[in-house]
């Protein structure tokens, strides 16, 4: 048999095709068969680089994932910003409508699949907190527009409660719900000197996105 001399290739047609399959039907609707059929290559090529249309799944998420991370770090990086003003920054890019239609439209209930669920959580403790947020909170310290002690901890607290407690993936939220949690999370880490992470045009967006994942079930 013939050795495939460019597997980076192969692996990027089988995730483009995958990502879009998923974006258009959601996880659970798309099969591996349509995945096959839309890279035409054989099944063999497809198992050959992944076990299971669960894995191709998890390197379409990483493969965005990378993506937003390259943004993350260019805010972080930005000389020209205090803490505070990174950590909106970063949260408003978080949200930018590209990914996060793409999450919204792919991903089931982060409740409905506990394997889902969990790998969030170990990039919100793993990534998210240690590589980005934390280092701009401890900026914030340094440069006075962040109040804290723990600025470990207050990363978790706030990464846990905007990616789990408020975030609509993770189960069917009404509008209402969502605002109140905003205004909720807004009071309680204001008390840190953080005002206003999820402004009136952020939770609209965050209640768009709601409505996109329930028509996307």
């Amino acid at each position: 048999m013939a050795r495939n001399k460019h597997p980076e290739e192969t692996v990027r047609k089988i995730l483009d095709a995958a990502e879009e399959l998923f974006v258009e039907k959601g996880y659970d609707k798309a099969s591996l068969q349509e995945i096959i059929t839309r890279t035409d290559l054989s099944k063999g090529a497809i198992y050959h680089h992944f076990t299971s249309k669960e894995e191709i799944f998890y390197a379409v998420c990483d493969r965005i994932g990378r993506r937003n991370a390259e943004v993350l770090a260019a805010i972080r990086d930005d000389g020209s910003l205090n803490g505070l003003n990174k950590l909106k920054a970063m949260f408003k890019a978080s949200l930018q409508p590209e990914r996060q239609v793409k999450m919204f439209s792919m991903m089931p209930y982060l409740l409905n699949n506990e394997k889902f669920l969990t790998a969030e959580m170990q990039s919100i403790f793993r990534e998210v907190v240690p590589d980005f947020v934390e280092p701009v909170i401890r900026q914030g310290i340094a440069d006075g527009s962040i109040h804290t002690d723990h600025p470990k901890a207050l990363a978790e607290a706030m990464m846990l409660l905007s990616d789990i407690w408020i975030n609509p993936i993770v189960q069917p939220t009404t509008p209402e719900e969502l605002r109140a949690r905003c205004a909720v999370y807004n009071r309680f880490f204001g008390s840190f000197g953080i005002a206003e992470l999820f402004g009136r045009d952020l939770v609209e967006q965050l209640v768009d996105y709601a409505e996109l994942a329930r028509r996307s079930e």
